[in-house]
């Protein structure tokens, strides 16, 4: 079966370096288009209706000609392997993800969400509405990331350095920083790390427990 998009996604994660490692992390806006053939509002119809809604995409920066079953996630320190059904690695056999988002609202025949996991221009495959009473799964197991702690850092950002941002970039921003975008094995308090956001080239560093902003280049 050959599936083709039938949206793309639109928002300021120009870098796959710094996108959240899961949907919800950052509350950034994110526009998703529809390609011409399903851009018709009888698509859309109920879909106002819900609060939150499941976004299944390709991860199109992570193509590779041959697959491991294993894989190594961060979380558990990029050393022990588990199987790739158990996890969610971004190599998978059919590179295919899935993230829930929030509907924030409908915007010339676009949807805007918020909390996307999905780096600027990403393919989306299929968008179908969360369901709380089947979706939402009380005393559900967390497997191996259960009584794991998600490291989240004291973030130093100069008001000089954020002058070309706007209100809403330097909120989305700082969550990033927060979250640690560092991969989860790498703790070199010497290494200057960057990535790009939007137009800008964002350069870090972090030593005990606090980030460091460097940098802030417009690379227009």
């Amino acid at each position: 079966m050959e599936i083709k998009p039938i949206a793309k996604i639109e928002n300021d994660f120009s870098d796959k370096f710094a996108v959240p490692r899961q949907s919800g992390l950052s509350d950034i806006e994110s526009k998703v288009i529809f390609e011409k053939e399903y851009s018709d509002k009888n698509a859309l119809k109920g879909i106002e209706g819900f609060s939150h809604l499941w976004l299944i995409w390709g991860f199109s920066e992570n193509i590779r000609e041959s697959q491991s079953l294993t894989v190594r996630p961060p979380i558990l320190g990029g050393n022990e392997r588990v199987g790739v059904f158990a996890s969610r690695s971004p190599f998978r056999p059919n590179n295919l993800g899935l993230s829930c988002v929030k509907l924030e609202r409908i915007e010339n025949g676009a949807l805007i969400v918020s909390g996307a996991d999905l780096i600027n221009k990403t393919p989306i495959y299929d968008i179908k509405p969360y369901i709380p009473y089947s979706d939402c799964k009380e005393n559900a197991k967390g497997g191996f990331t259960e009584n794991r702690s998600f490291n989240t850092l004291e973030v130093e950002l100069d008001d000089t350095l954020t002058k070309q941002l706007s209100e809403k970039q330097i909120k989305t921003l700082e969550q990033i920083l927060k979250n640690d975008p560092r991969p989860a094995y790498h703790d070199d308090e010497n290494r200057i790390y960057g990535f790009k956001f939007a137009d800008f080239e964002i350069k870090f560093k972090v030593e005990n427990n606090t980030l460091t902003v460097l940098e802030i280049d417009n690379e227009r």
